[in-house]
């Protein structure tokens, strides 16, 4: 009879170990694994996905059957050693139980669990299923008693918001991955690029006026048509009377028809009758938005404007999809030396590379919310325009003006400072030193 006992109690230290198992699978498990197995016609992933619905009602079913396991397992255990013993089988059977629950019905089995997840969950799901339809009506009962008791304590249940936004945990989950080797740097940039169009806005990512190449609609029709085709982009805003007024787009193919429908009379040519009529666009749209538009409309430019309509710089397509993949390069690009890394560690940056390019090309972090390009940060930092030679230290780098021109800073030296500088350092100094 003692040997019957002691069979009942490895079965349910058995049974033990695969609530524990199945707790820390189902816990463990990625949803989004689930649901695309599910998508592919898997059934016990649809049944994952089900119980992790339930979150709560499962893992009461299984913290419910794993305590009347291990209860029952010390019961019959201390019965067992009672009767070989005597009255010192209480003690004897409460160390070998620890021992046994501890190893064999908890460690070893959440172990295996944890070391494959989602593979272990597809494994009890159907079981476990089972076990909480079955256990259903006395789940209930303990549910709400377990409420009652919290909202005597003033705990309120389901109030509990994330620290992070699913966006946020999304990109922590991407940026673990690639430490851990799974997802390459290109691969995690341009994640991270997607999930960062909904907090970007037009201005973030547009050609400023300053860089734009623009032609006078009014010049002679020969040398209009020359400095098109001595441009290396498609599609060139004209303007009249000054720069900032723009009244069409013209757009290299529809030139060359023009050219070809006039027998090679360029002269003939009106060039504001032939462009496309301008579309303007507010530089505080979000960049998923203008993205959406250029869909919708079937156009890749629109020129962008201040909240006073005045024309602030221009945006492509190209310019968004590169935000998201990175430079994109074609034959008729101009290769413009914007970053360049020295020997001695230290960056040679252009002032008007944009931060974000610069993040992505050294995998830093500087903040962008202020300033669109580094040579903004500098100023931002600095709350004025630095001379040429002033350094500055702020964000765990050294900045030093390498060219001013007018009021525009054309060049900088970017040095990361040592772990052990940047721990020290308390503030960012804003003013220069010129030397």
């Amino acid at each position: 009879m003692d040997w019957i006992s002691f069979a009942i109690v490895v079965a349910l230290l058995l049974v033990s170990a695969f609530f524990s198992a199945s707790e820390t699978a189902l816990t463990g498990a990625s949803r989004a694994s689930m649901l695309r197995l599910a998508s592919q016609g898997r059934s016990d992933a649809l049944i994952v996905a089900g119980l992790m619905d339930r979150r709560e009602r499962m893992i009461g079913a299984l913290l419910l059957g794993n305590n009347i396991a291990n209860i029952g397992a010390s019961a019959l255990a201390t019965g067992v050693f009672t009767a070989w013993f005597g009255d010192i089988g209480v003690l004897y059977a409460t160390g070998v139980m620890t021992v046994l629950v501890v190893i064999f019905a908890e460690v070893l089995p959440k172990t295996v669990a944890i070391n494959a997840p989602d593979r272990m969950s597809l494994i009890v799901a159907r079981p476990i299923q089972v076990i909480v339809l079955v256990l259903g009506p006395l789940l209930v009962v303990v549910e709400e008693l377990v409420r009652g008791l919290t909202k005597i304590l003033g705990i309120k249940i389901g109030h509990n918001q994330p620290i992070l936004s699913p966006t946020e945990r999304l990109r922590g989950a991407v940026d673990l991955i690639h430490h851990e080797g799974g997802v390459e740097k290109q691969d995690r940039d341009m994640l991270g690029g997607l999930l960062d169009l909904r907090e970007l806005e037009v201005s973030d990512v547009m050609v400023h006026r300053t860089e734009m190449v623009t032609i006078n609609a009014d010049l002679p029709a020969e040398e209009l048509v020359h400095e098109v085709l001595a441009s290396e982009y498609t599609r060139i805003p004209l303007w009249r009377d000054k720069p900032e007024n723009i009244i069409g787009v013209l757009h290299a193919k529809d030139l060359l028809r023009a050219i070809r429908a006039s027998d090679g009379d360029m002269a003939s040519i009106d060039a504001s009758a032939i462009a496309l009529p301008p579309w303007f666009v507010p530089e505080m749209r979000s960049v998923s938005e203008q993205l959406k538009a250029f869909r919708r409309r079937k156009t890749h430019f629109a020129l962008v404007v201040d909240e006073y309509g005045e024309v602030e710089g221009m945006v492509t397509l190209e310019d968004i999809l590169e935000e998201i993949v990175g430079d994109i390069s074609d034959e008729h690009d101009v290769v413009v030396a914007g970053v360049r890394q020295q020997p001695d560690g230290s960056v040679v940056v252009d002032g008007s590379v944009p931060i974000r390019d610069l993040n992505r090309a050294m995998d830093w972090h500087l903040p962008d919310e202020e300033a669109t390009t580094i040579a903004g940060l500098v100023i931002h930092e600095a709350r004025s325009i630095p001379e040429r030679g002033q350094s500055f230290t702020f964000h765990g780098f050294r900045f030093r003006v390498l060219r001013r021109e007018r009021n525009r800073i054309t060049a900088l030296r970017i040095q990361p400072l040592p772990r052990e500088a940047d721990a020290l350092e308390v503030k960012p100094k804003r003013a220069g030193t010129a030397f």
